[in-house]
């Protein structure tokens, strides 16, 4: 049989997607590249999930350190080191990148480093220090992933982007925020928690847009408690150097001065310079390559996967997607991304995790739905003077009696949604949650303990 291309499929983006594609086609016999320009692993090992769960972890140990004083623990009061973080970090990072190259080449992927763009509908360039090359294949996977976008206000270059929170330098002691989402609230969190004085700026009327309600409320509500100067219906107008670090003119006609600015106003697909014009593949918003059910663009031959489709930006779903097409184009084509569920978690302190439909979603798709809620302070913290609290909901549809939503804030949500999303997914209704014993004590056993109906 002859082979009119180099290869069977030819991946650009060395993330979640790209990674998981490119081997996942490898073991199925495929002939497969991928190009890479950056480290290996995409934004979610170098500058996203990872770092960020880790720096996550550091801030919890600031909390942490306070708390023992109630139990019992009489410590010295404890110093942080901004440079210590980061160099275990950076080795941290480094090491992953080798082991998803190791991942690839053992699967007998062949690694082009470069930035490569389309020719066509089968052949690719890469640029790199070395030259051009050019590729051919009966497949192209496009898996660039997304980039932070940053505003148009007058001095924005004196700003950053999340991808540089990880090694600033020195530590910002007063750090201002510029946006309402995950990110922007993530951060706003972990820096308050290792000592930075943080403001939060967000132009809507309250943050986590898109997240439930309650838990919105609730989180919003931490964050002043905590000591983070949230600030709702308010935007930054421009920044410029001042004597005593970043001036940042508010549109309330006030200042704030910051030693870092972070714009976390959103991403956007990363689709410059991939030569998506001269392909003839069709974008959609803000760029984003547009995909049917099976990850085909408007080239068949050329297929999309992850934040470059700009559907779902989650590392779970591009890993999804990806297996999805590797099945599509080199096995059996049965399997499908169920898009219906999907639980994920935001790493504020404490932490957001939740699992399908927000309340107000679900009284749009059903008409009645029963909400069940309780809010009450953990029983680790009863020793403590910490002020944390749990938010834990249940959004059922009242003529199947299904759980259709579950929304948690509060100590190790993430942990605790991950389980129970498997059970939502199977159909789980709430009679099977309340006939479910909870595991006495925990925060998870609320859950399966609700039993009056929010009026």
């Amino acid at each position: 049989m002859s082979h009119p291309h180099q290869f069977d499929l030819f991946v650009i983006g060395g993330g979640s997607g790209g990674v998981r594609a490119a081997r996942w086609a490898a073991q199925r016999g495929a002939r497969v590249a991928l190009a890479e320009a950056a480290a290996l692993g995409g934004t979610c090992v170098n500058v996203g999930c990872i770092p960020k769960k880790l720096y996550s972890y550091a801030a919890h140990y600031a909390h942490d350190l306070r708390d023992a004083a109630g139990f019992g623990w009489q410590l010295k009061p404890p110093g942080f080191d901004w440079s210590v973080l980061k160099a275990n970090r950076a080795r941290e990072i480094l090491r992953l990148n080798g082991i998803y190259e190791q991942l690839l080449l053992g699967a007998g992927v062949q690694v082009v480093r470069g930035w490569a763009s389309l020719a066509d509908a089968h052949t690719v360039h890469v640029q790199s220090a070395g030259g051009l090359e050019t590729f051919t294949a009966r497949h192209i996977l496009l898996a660039t992933g997304g980039t932070p976008v940053v505003p148009e206000v007058a001095g924005a270059e004196l700003g950053v982007s999340s991808d540089a929170m990880f090694d600033l330098d020195p530590f910002p002691r007063r750090l201002v925020v510029v946006g309402g989402g995950y990110i922007a609230c993530e951060f706003a969190s972990i820096f308050h928690s290792l000592g930075a004085k943080v403001h939060l700026l967000y132009r809507g009327e309250q943050v986590l847009r898109g997240f439930d309600d309650d838990v919105r409320q609730f989180v919003a509500t931490h964050f002043l408690r905590e000591g983070i100067d949230l600030r709702l219906g308010m935007e930054a107008v421009s920044l410029a150097r001042g004597a005593g670090g970043i001036d940042v003119a508010l549109q309330d006609g006030t200042t704030l001065q910051a030693d870092t600015v972070l714009f976390a106003t959103g991403r956007v697909p990363n689709v410059s310079g991939l030569g998506l014009e001269d392909a003839g593949v069709e974008q959609g918003r803000n760029g984003a390559i547009v995909v049917d059910r099976h990850y085909r663009t408007s080239v068949p031959s050329i297929h999309a996967v992850g934040d470059v489709t700009a559907r779902v930006q989650l590392t779970p779903v591009a890993l999804g997607e990806a297996m999805a097409v590797v099945d599509h184009l080199f096995g059996e084509g049965r399997r499908v991304l169920d898009y219906e569920i999907i639980p994920t978690a935001v790493f504020t302190h404490p932490n957001v995790g939740t699992a399908g439909l927000t309340e107000r979603q679900a009284r749009e798709r059903f008409g009645k739905v029963t909400v069940f809620r309780t809010d009450f302070k953990p029983l680790r913290h009863t020793l403590t003077e910490n002020p944390e609290r749990c938010l834990m909901k249940l959004v059922v549809d009242a003529n199947s009696d299904r759980v259709v939503g579950l929304h948690m804030v509060g100590p190790d949500a993430g942990e605790i949604v991950q389980g129970f999303a498997v059970a939502m997914r199977a159909g789980a209704t709430k009679a099977l949650f309340d006939s479910t014993l909870g595991i006495h004590p925990t925060i998870a056993e609320e859950f399966v303990t609700l039993r009056e109906p929010v009026r």
